[in-house]
């Protein structure tokens, strides 16, 4: 743990609550979408509930509980109690890496406590680093889920509340799948019951024309393994209410003379212009927006909300900054609605066709920019609607993984009614300038 003010008290392994099929012991072969991201840091977030005042109240018997539907949940969701799996081939040297579901040591399960308070997570202005030791895992790459578990659950017992947070190996579960998880093993959770009204959807997704078994260039982890140290930054969330997003997506059409841009749209808009803004670069640099995109709907036919994977790619908004800035906030919603709207099945497909051809492994180091918005979650997860017996959560945190400078996560707001929390990592000297941003701060007065 790497706060003095969490004490670990106990781990164990839980395994899927039934026998796997003959089917469901087939290997699961990755696709492009995720071979390409074996460096990728594990996924992390969690939900933060007050703990309930009854005396009847006993953590022994919640702990219990949560393992028994955890296994439950794990008998739809086997590949996440499994492990990696490499198989060398010496000429051409390359490997291939799959999921093998015989192997299914579990998934992790930890229980911890800490000397602090739901108040101690939720009132300084910036995330306290406490929160990032609610999390396990937190130097995995999904290289990793060779030896390392592809889910850890962490409970961890506050003072006052409790802390529920998943580690996921990200080449396994993009943001979409995980929160499917969550609700699955939150519908198990509070019926009592095995059965789930949204399974997932495991079978591979393979492009016509292809074999499903992708042999990468690499006869050793050393040529494309990279275990990369980001530099310190700050985190602090921003809440955009319902009007005032409805006031951004307004005033982006207007200036556009369209309706066709979203809310979501605009405030990553809005934040990309603030962000360049505070990082004060010359007017003759390039910025990037670049947005994490599920290829589920865009394909054609599209894959069902329910499919299990991580079938994401990059899109991105790209500008100098002195256009960026000297045009309106409409200007900047366009470029990215413009983004989102080719990436269709052609561009997709395009894109996995020139990867399998010439299969590479992304470092992050390489895909550092010191002029890069990143924009990744989504405030469409139904993030709040997984409840555990505790009543709905006071707030979501995500963990350390996968932030830099730049980076922002993107949730519902806990009042619903289209409301958004925006999560922002920026290094401290950008943070202590953004908070005086005017375009930022005249949107968040709205109300």
């Amino acid at each position: 743990m790497s706060s003095t003010q969490v004490k670990l008290i106990s781990e164990c392994f839980i395994k899927p609550l039934d026998d796997l099929s003959p089917e469901a012991k087939q290997p699961i072969h990755f696709t492009p979408f995720e071979l390409a991201w074996l460096n990728v840091k594990y996924g992390q977030r969690g939900l933060l509930y007050r703990k309930p005042p009854s005396p009847d109240f006993s953590i022994t018997i919640f702990l219990s509980d949560l393992q028994h539907s955890l296994s439950a949940t794990l008998t739809h969701f086997y590949p996440l109690a499994a492990r990696f799996v490499t198989r060398k081939q010496e000429n051409p040297p390359s490997c291939v890496i799959y999921l093998d579901p015989e192997n299914t040591p579990g998934a992790k399960f930890i229980y911890a406590k800490a000397s602090a308070t739901v108040s101690d997570v939720l009132d300084p202005p910036d995330v306290p680093s406490l929160v990032h030791s609610f999390f396990d895992l937190n130097a995995a790459i999904s290289y990793d889920g060779h030896t390392l578990p592809l889910l850890s659950v962490q409970v961890t017992e506050l003072m006052d509340g409790i802390f529920i947070s998943c580690s996921v190996n990200h080449m396994v579960a993009d943001g979409t799948s995980l929160w499917h998880f969550m609700a699955a093993w939150s519908e198990i959770f509070r019926s009592g019951g095995q059965s789930i009204s949204r399974p997932p959807v495991l079978k591979r997704w393979v492009m016509d024309g292809y074999d499903p078994v992708i042999n990468i260039p690499y006869n050793h982890e050393d040529q494309f393994i990279e275990r990369l140290e980001i530099p310190p930054f700050k985190e602090r969330y921003f809440k955009f209410s319902s009007m005032a997003l409805s006031k951004l997506k307004a005033t982006a059409n207007f200036e556009c003379n369209t309706h066709k841009i979203s809310s979501l749209q605009a405030v990553t808009a809005l934040l990309w212009r603030c962000i360049t803004r505070a990082r004060c670069p010359p007017h003759n640099c390039e910025t990037t927006c670049s947005l994490m995109l599920s290829a589920r709907p865009r394909l054609n036919p599209p894959l069902s909300d329910d499919y299990f994977g991580n079938p994401v790619q990059f899109v991105g908004g790209k500008a100098t900054v002195g256009d960026l800035l000297a045009h309106g906030l409409g200007w900047a919603a366009f470029q990215l609605h413009e983004a989102v709207v080719n990436h269709n099945d052609k561009a997709i497909k395009e894109e996995v066709e020139s990867w399998i051809r010439s299969p590479v492994i992304y470092k992050m180091s390489e895909l550092n920019d010191p002029n890069l918005v990143h924009v990744g979650s989504s405030p469409r997860f139904d993030m709040y609607g997984c409840e555990f017996g505790l009543g709905k959560a006071v707030a979501v945190r995500s963990g350390c993984t996968n932030k830099c400078d730049g980076k922002i996560t993107m949730q519902p707001g806990r009042e619903g009614g289209g409301s958004m929390d925006a999560e922002l990592c920026l290094m401290p000297e950008y943070m202590k300038n953004i908070e005086s941003d005017p375009e930022l701060l005249s949107a968040l007065m709205i109300q």
